[in-house]
């Protein structure tokens, strides 16, 4: 095989040009499992040969949805997509309405889920879905069926021709998967991605990543993978010849770095702001020289630049810098061996590249979409001139780029999806001429892509998750004591919202309970009539995914007005302005 061309070839190309003994790891429970290449092929096989013994047809759509990344989960991937059927990946964090949802609208037949606790919440969901058949669990859960079961049905080689009959008609341009992203109406809609898609993009984005010659290159993997970024980059690294280490959880990174000592990984910008948080309280509490050192070597990160731009004094400097104090860090993270750190899914500071990159831990920041594969771009350090800060990489292979009049990022390439599943409208909407509109609003300088804006509302918070801030602010007005409401959290934590009360409801609600109302300035240091308005709120906010939730609030004296630029003649918010006069109260929001 030169190179792989459907997913599931990528095992077979790593047994047949780099076999691993090691090829995938996960803890759970104080449980390892590990998988050789042969071993991982050979479980996939008789998971393929299970499903076929269960009746599982060509184009069947299989949801797959785990708490954790794990080997389990790949196998499954594998297994399905060479016989033909389609993947749907779902997060675990979804609520049991966008379950419902997704089942019926990609009509899901079976389902693997890693636990009881999302084996509960698809029960929960199947007597509304009229094709599901069975739901499988990793671990061992009472009363449910293991996807062992499926293992054991396929032991026999009854089906091993069916299975390489199957696999063998399948093209590169075949549907693969179902990535369910959520759109503007608030449905979530289902990206449709072939093998071809996806396949291309790992291949073409591997020139970004680090050229590793030893052979032990160790990854490690925590970015849910049923989010494209994460998955594409398993292909990845299966077909480098990477050992893939599974993180328990996200609260046990740190440990997990320690172990693994991987060479590349990926993050969020929230991890990373989390990792230079740490880092920099630690440092100052040193007290005394050291703390004076500590300050010195971060200021000096953070003029960090490229291709050595600042000069050969700055890099004595930072070479000292290094070695006395971010050789520490590194060795305190478990980041002895990295060579990139792989960031996407969200902007990254300037400030935070500056910094990891001075300290001796390259952080090669990327831009792309679900509906992209999803890799449009790339900042690299494999050689000069391919890193910028404050800007998303130079293309990869084989994708195009251009800005459209109106300033939007236009893509075209391998990597592109067919379209939206059973949506030819929206599909329409943004597959133009062989050009996806992205939605973003981007400049190019050099070769550079620079994203600027958002065309649309939907925003991204630091960790990556996508929300819908209408939906929100429409479900929080449903209370009788909320008049206007915006939500912001661009790049932030979690989503918050700034609050016009209904002072009127609040008067009359203080009447009939006794308080004294005293105005509008009020209202945010009373917690009787807070805690109120925060029980509207917390059962506004039940439909909605634990990521989408509005964490915090504060409350404004003045309504938006037209007048003041708040607001269209239509009433409808003008989001600049508004957050552009609030936007001290925003950050203070975000800093308590």
């Amino acid at each position: 095989m030169e190179k792989p061309t459907r997913l599931f070839d990528f095992p077979y190309y790593q047994l047949e040009h780099n076999p691993l003994d090691v090829m995938m790891t996960s803890k759970l429970e104080d449980k390892w499992t590990t998988y050789s290449t042969g071993e991982f092929i050979d479980k996939m096989n008789a998971l393929s040969r299970g499903l076929i013994e269960l009746g599982v047809q060509p184009g069947d759509k299989i949801a797959l949805i785990s708490h954790n990344n794990r080997c389990e989960w790949n196998v499954c991937d594998h297994a399905i997509l060479q016989i033909g059927a389609i993947d749907v990946p779902i997060y675990p964090t979804m609520s049991e309405k966008d379950y419902e949802y997704i089942f019926n609208h990609a009509e899901v037949k079976h389902c693997f889920v890693s636990n009881d606790e999302l084996y509960e919440k698809v029960m929960n969901i199947k007597d509304k879905v009229s094709t599901l058949q069975n739901v499988y669990t990793y671990e061992p859960v009472k009363n449910a069926p293991s996807w062992e079961e499926v293992v054991e049905l396929g032991k026999s080689d009854t089906h091993a021709v069916e299975v390489k009959k199957r696999a063998g008609v399948i093209k590169p341009d075949d549907l693969a998967t179902l990535i369910y992203t959520s759109g503007t109406t608030g449905l979530p809609k289902g990206v449709m991605l072939t093998h071809d898609n996806i396949t291309s993009n790992a291949i073409d984005s591997c020139d970004r990543l680090p050229q590793v010659e030893s052979k032990d290159l160790r990854v490690l993997s925590f970015l849910p993978v049923c989010h494209i970024f994460e998955r594409m980059l398993h292909y990845m690294y299966i077909y480098q010849g990477a050992t893939i280490w599974f993180a328990e959880s996200l609260d046990t990174i740190k440990e997990d770095l320690q172990r693994s000592k991987p060479v590349v990984f990926t993050a969020v910008p929230r991890l990373l702001e989390k990792f230079y948080d740490g880092i920099v309280a630690k440092g100052t509490s040193a007290g005394g020289i050291k703390a004076k050192l500590f300050s010195w070597a971060v200021n000096l990160a953070l003029e960090w630049e490229p291709d050595r731009k600042n000069g050969g004094f700055y890099e004595f400097k930072l070479g000292i810098a290094r070695k006395l104090v971010f050789s520490k860090v590194k060795v305190a993270l478990g980041l002895t061996e990295v060579e990139a750190v792989a960031s996407g899914s969200a902007a990254l500071q300037p400030r935070l590249a500056r910094f990891f990159n001075g300290a001796g831990i390259p952080v090669y920041e990327g831009y792309g979409l679900t509906e992209t594969s999803p890799v449009i771009s790339v900042n690299t350090l494999n050689k000069p001139g391919m890193l910028r800060i404050g800007y998303v990489g130079k293309t990869i292979d084989h994708v195009q780029i251009k800005i459209a009049a109106d300033g939007e990022i236009l893509c075209k390439g391998p990597n592109v999806m067919i379209g939206y599943y059973k949506d030819p409208e929206k599909t329409s909407e943004v597959l133009k001429d062989g050009w996806f509109h992205t939605g973003d609003i981007g400049e190019i300088h050099d070769g550079f892509l620079k994203i600027t804006d958002r065309k649309k509302q939907i925003f991204k918070t630091s960790g990556g998750k996508y929300i819908a801030p209408q939906l929100l602010e429409n479900a929080l007005k449903e209370s009788l004591f909320i008049e206007q409401c915006i939500v912001v959290g661009e790049g932030k934590k979690h989503p918050a919202a700034l609050v016009v009360p209904s002072f009127e409801a609040v008067e009359e609600w203080c009447r009939r309970h006794d308080i004294k109302y005293e105005g509008p300035e009020s209202i945010a240091n009373d917690e009787r009539i807070t805690s109120r308005i925060q029980k509207d709120i917390e059962k506004s906010m039940q439909p909605f995914g634990n990521w989408e939730r509005v964490k915090k609030v504060t409350y404004l004296t003045d309504p938006f007005t037209i007048e003041e630029g708040e607001l269209t003649p239509t009433l409808k918010l003008k989001r600049k302005p508004i957050l552009k006069k609030y936007g001290d109260l925003i950050e203070k929001m975000y800093a308590e």
